[in-house]
Order: structure tokens, then sequence, then C-alpha cells
């Protein structure tokens, strides 16, 4: 199996304590289901910057990632697979799927 990182953007905060407690338990139940596939449940980045040639830009850019997890699946399809399931996107955020290439 291959390792894959999901990148997390955007996505609205709880409008309550409770959907806030909720979208938690829903989480961690999504990550219990999916077993030895995580191999890092990964972290939230509530800050970041971009970084160039010729300067440092506050926020991340347009879209920003703003966590991640790392999973392991046999393809890139299988991986985008297991991410349609991620509750955040009911948190209407969006995800990145890529590939980790060992070097």
């Amino acid at each position: 199996m291959k390792n894959f990182i999901i990148m997390y953007h955007g996505g609205r905060k709880p409008e309550t304590p409770e959907e806030g407690q909720a979208h938690m338990q829903n989480w961690k139940q999504w990550i219990e289901d999916l077993g030895d596939r995580v191999v890092n449940p990964g972290t939230p980045l509530p800050k970041s910057k971009t970084i160039t040639r010729n300067e440092v830009v506050d926020g991340g850019g347009a879209n920003p990632v703003n966590g991640y997890m790392i999973i392991k699946a046999e393809s890139l399809d299988e991986a985008v697979e297991i991410a349609k399931s991620d509750p955040f996107l009911e948190m209407d955020g969006s995800l990145e799927v890529a590939e980790m290439m060992g070097m």
C-alpha cells in the first residue's frame, strides 16, 4: 500500500457547541472505522504563511490548507473514495488528496 495525504481546505465552524461535539464524534468514529489505514490522523493547522523567493505573505494564499491526515491505500482512486466519506465535507470544506512519494 502507498501513503496518501489528505489536505483540508475551508469549512465552516460549528454553529453550536452541540454541533461541534457531534461533528467531532462523527470524525472520531470515521477514524476508528478506517482502522490501520490511518498512518497519521493529522492535526488542524490554524495559521500559515506563504513563502516565495521574494516575500512572505500571511494567510496561506487563496485556499490555505487548514489540516491534514495521512492514510494508506492501494491507489489514488481508492484514497479519493476514502476521502469522500470524511465527515469534514459535511462542514462545507474541501479536500485535496495526493500520493506521498518516497525519496
